[in-house]
């Protein structure tokens, strides 16, 4: 391969990849559908699914995994063999030799996907790849073992022609994202030695220069490519190492062929392959932080076809997959504590997005890399408006149904205490959300979105009512039939639960983004609607209505308005409101750092654990806390180490501590 043109090695990938493409896909046996118009319905199903499978084999030939390729040539040969012995075969017999090929070699490619993930020694052939190929010349795509197209060719053509200044740029904002992240939630990254990166085929540049930073905190990375045989993969296609310009229905068609081997024997036989591989592995699982994902958007909006010729789990495979998923994900938490390990996601565009492709990538690398210390400040003003409030409506306007109470977790001391994230640039990139785990009791009414993507499918006119926090109706407009609506939704939303709790209320505050998404026509204008819908959490219980406006960014002068109506009710009964307006300056897209301080206030010189703790800009007036209340002592003021008065009136200019004065 190194000797061919890169003319030459599209020739042979397209070959290689044909009866993927959508070009030929009509006619293609890895088309359920086709395979059922020619071969008949259960065998021809049957067979779409075995050779989908076999086409694995392209990527491990690239990769030198022989192994893999000799068991997909068995698994081929005991089919043919069984056309030999017989003229027309009983699907069930066929079905038999599919059923034990993946019971066995379980504790290959299960146990492999795990070693792939938690060792860099094992997880290193695209790690090598990229660091050790010229990614000047685009020809070392074809050698990564996945189809190239359009997207992967233009994305890393278009990261060539960058400085390695922004490319460090951008990459040290990803990795140190996630150093931040273990920083914030108080973990111990020295403690770990794994990270394991996502990304999608063409964005080789950035990663090589982060695999750098990482190495610098002490993390050797693993990558792995997305899952080929039916043994691993899952319904999200786009987990590990991916490409971008595969043929979507193709993937979607072959979805569930886990349920021809899919019982409770075969689920069994998995958990304890990975228990067993987790087991003779876990010195090296304890080292995993991890995982840090570059995702993508701007793709083509795919709508599924969903074809009846496909293999469809039936509904008491539905119930043992999720309670395999269930089962799988608290083991896995039990080698790789959540609580020991955190991630970071960022997102760049794609070509397919259009033709102003350079112009979004380049305002998209100014909106990933903006100052969070910016939006701390004005993110916190919202927190300690919404922190006294009881619940939120939140009421669609125009033609968006959307009428929906979220009910608030009760603080008893909102000076003190908080309910909301201050989301900043760590794990979530780029900054600009504050966000909570609303109480379940109480939740109630109606969420609309007219158009949202999730895991890369689109979905219209979106409607899901909830009471108690839960899911009780659901509906779009996807397809013509109100059951493959409802399917849709269950399939890919509630991903075969009956129902599911709401578990995030977010509000997006980054205006710098929302201008571009407006003037390039990129994003919908339901992104506070859809975070709804963005992760699953718990919840507790809670008891004052706030009405909340952000309202729109001045994209010139890159101003944020805020507005905020507080009901309630007077000791006499009587009812009131507070109404609060506040306008800051979020972002200059000048590169102007902000040095901010800490401000620490102590109940004791003694106290190791802090009343209350302030980070400000320099410059900025002392905040000073609630006088605090201890039985039978007198607050009388604050002092710091050497016994000085706390001046209220001064200016901050350095890290402060100060600790209460009693009588």
């Amino acid at each position: 391969q190194k000797e061919m043109s890169e003319e030459e090695l599209q020739e042979e990938m397209k070959d290689l990849y044909a009866d993927e493409l959508e070009a030929n896909y009509e006619k293609s046996y890895a088309n359920p559908a086709y395979a059922v118009l020619v071969l008949g319905g259960e065998l021809g199903s049957f067979l779409s699914a075995v050779y989908t499978e076999i086409r694995g084999g392209i990527s491990y030939v690239q990769e030198q995994r022989m192994e893999y390729v000799v068991i997909g040539a068995e698994l081929l040969i005991e089919i043919y063999n069984k056309f030999e012995e017989e003229k027309q075969p009983q699907p069930e017999s066929l079905k038999e030799i599919f059923y034990w090929y993946a019971s066995d070699y379980c504790d290959v490619f299960a146990a492999d996907r795990i070693k792939d993930q938690i060792d860099p020694e094992r997880g290193c052939f695209i790690v090598n790849m990229i660091m050790n190929e010229d990614l000047s010349d685009l020809r070392y795509l074809y050698r990564m073992g996945e189809y190239v197209g359009v997207n992967e060719r233009e994305t890393a053509a278009y990261l060539n022609s960058l400085s390695q200044e922004k490319i460090d740029k951008m990459a040290d904002t990803f990795s140190e994202g996630y150093r931040i992240g273990f920083v914030n939630t108080g973990k111990d990254l020295s403690k770990k030695s794994v990270v394991n990166i996502y990304y999608a085929m063409g964005f080789e540049r950035i990663v090589k220069k982060a695999i750098e930073n990482f190495a610098k905190m002490g993390l050797k990375p693993s990558i792995f490519r997305t899952s080929h045989s039916v043994i691993t993969r899952g319904r999200n296609s786009q987990i590990g190492f991916f490409n971008i310009s595969g043929n979507k229905q193709y993937v979607y068609d072959h979805r569930d062929d886990i349920g021809l081997v899919m019982d409770k024997q075969y689920v069994e036989r998995k958990l304890e392959v990975m228990r067993t591989t987790y087991e003779q592995n876990k010195e090296i699982a304890a080292g995993y932080a991890g995982p840090a994902v570059i995702d993508i958007f701007g793709e083509k909006t795919f709508v599924p076809q969903a074809k009846p010729e496909a293999v469809k789990l039936s509904e008491k495979q539905e119930e043992l997959l999720v309670a395999m998923n269930g089962r799988a994900g608290r083991l896995t938490n039990e080698y790789l504590p959540g609580d020991e390990r955190s991630f970071t996601i960022i997102s760049w565009p794609v070509p397919e997005i259009g033709e102003q492709y350079h112009e979004i990538f380049d305002e998209t690398i100014k909106i990933n890399t903006l100052d969070y210390k910016l939006y701390q400040k004005v993110q916190q003003t919202m927190i300690d408006a919404l922190d006294k409030g009881e619940y939120v409506k939140v009421t669609g306007s125009g033609e968006n149904q959307t009428d929906l109470k979220v009910m608030l977790h009760p603080l008893a001391d909102p000076a003190k205490e908080t309910i909301f994230e201050n989301c900043v640039a760590d794990v979530n990139i780029p900054v600009g959300e504050v966000f909570t785990s609303p109480v379940l009791e109480g939740t109630e009414g109606t969420l609309f979105v007219s158009k949202v993507f999730l895991h890369g499918l689109p979905y219209y006119n979106l409607k899901i009512s909830f009471k108690e926090g839960k899911i009780t109706e659901y509906t779009c407009t996807n397809f013509d039939s109100e059951e493959e609506n409802k399917k849709y939704i269950f399939d890919n939303i509630l991903h075969n639960h009956q129902t599911l709790p709401i578990g995030e209320f977010a509000i997006g505050t980054n205006t710098t983004a929302y201008a571009v998404a407006k003037k390039y026509d990129i994003a919908d204008k339901n992104q506070l609607e859809a975070d709804f819908l963005e992760t699953l959490a718990y919840a507790i219980d809670s008891d004052s209505n706030i009405r909340l406006k952000v309202n729109a960014a001045d994209k010139e002068k890159q101003l944020l308005s805020v507005s905020v109506t507080e009901e309630f009710k007077h000791p006499n009964g009587k009812p009131g409101t507070v109404s609060y307006d506040r306008t800051a300056v979020v972002n200059k897209l000048q590169e102007e750092v902000l040095e901010t301080y800490q401000v620490s206030y102590y109940l004791t010189n003694t106290d190791t654990d802090c009343y209350k703790r302030y980070t400000v800009f320099a410059d900025d007036m002392v905040p000073v806390p609630k006088d605090p209340v201890a039985e039978g002592k007198t607050f009388t003021g604050w002092a710091d180490a050497e016994g000085n008065a706390l001046d209220q009136n001064m200016t901050m200019t350095q890290d402060a501590s100060y600790y209460a004065v009693w009588n």
